[in-house]
């Protein structure tokens, strides 16, 4: 049977992350994927121009028709830019057999440019955090929805990761790659108390435009295939760790260029 993932996520016109990266790493992790468009951003490598958000009716319409008619075996949910959105999200969820959920609480553009309204934290909290089995905060991310200051070493980011726990979701993986050092260490925490660190080297580079969707997309992508939590985040984090590795071979725009999701398959 064939493997598929759904995301739900907003769409960046130059392609290097939202919807666009999602398939890309579906695809490259060797799953199908299908899409719900919750947003419409005018973007590139140096920074988001305009955002249009998809009206939440025709959100739903999109995951119906979905859900409806693909054995979606796991969902990606990315940029929910609304509090209106992200109810018509949480009732196609409820209302669909969606596979595990893995939400990344996306808030802020790697330019720096804002994708979630403020109005909306709140309302992503306590509507959709506790329908996800996995959510996949960047430590300013964990910071904003737990209203305290970015973790600074590893002891915090364990206390962080525990608070968020208990924001409903079933596990947490914290990512440490805005973090400092030589390593990047993401920390994956679940409701029995394991606390599983994953480290790798920080990779020098200016081309990281779609770290954070491509690693959540690369997560569900796993778990499409039937992986174990765990496994699909050493997979997805080995995944993305070689993809940000390689995207110096790409050229693209004057500004934070994408991941190289296609490592594998080809090169510049």
């Amino acid at each position: 049977m064939t493997a598929i993932a759904v995301t739900i996520a907003g769409s960046d016109s130059g392609g290097g992350a939202g919807i666009q990266a999602d398939l890309k790493s579906f695809s490259a992790n060797g799953v199908y994927g299908a899409s719900v468009l919750t947003a419409l951003t005018a973007q590139n490598t140096l920074g988001v121009s305009a955002i249009q958000d998809v009206p939440p009716a025709f959100v739903r319409a999109q995951m119906d028709a979905v859900y409806s008619d693909l054995n979606v075996n796991a969902t990606k949910i990315g940029m929910l830019s609304s509090v209106e959105i992200i109810e018509a999200v949480a009732g196609g969820l409820e209302a669909h057999t969606t596979g595990p959920v893995v939400l990344d609480p996306v808030m802020v553009a790697a330019s720096g440019d804002p994708l979630l309204a403020d109005s909306a934290v709140s309302s992503l909290i306590s509507v959709l955090v506790p329908l996800a089995d996995v959510i996949t905060p960047n430590l300013h991310e964990a910071a904003r929805m737990l209203e305290t200051e970015v973790a600074a070493n590893e002891t915090e980011m364990l206390s962080q990761a525990e608070d968020l726990l208990r924001l409903g979701c079933k596990s947490v993986l914290l990512k440490g790659g805005h973090g400092t050092g030589e390593e990047s260490a993401d920390l994956f925490f679940d409701a029995a108390g394991n606390a599983i660190w994953l480290h790798a080297e920080r990779i020098q580079t200016n081309n990281t435009h779609g770290t954070g969707c491509t690693l959540s997309s690369a997560i569900a992508a796993e778990l499409a295939k039937g992986s174990d939590l765990e496994s699909a985040m050493r997979a997805a984090k080995a995944y993305i760790h070689a993809a940000i590795s390689a995207a110096d071979q790409l050229e693209i725009g004057a500004g934070h260029g994408p991941v190289h999701h296609f490592y594998r398959f080809w090169s510049m």
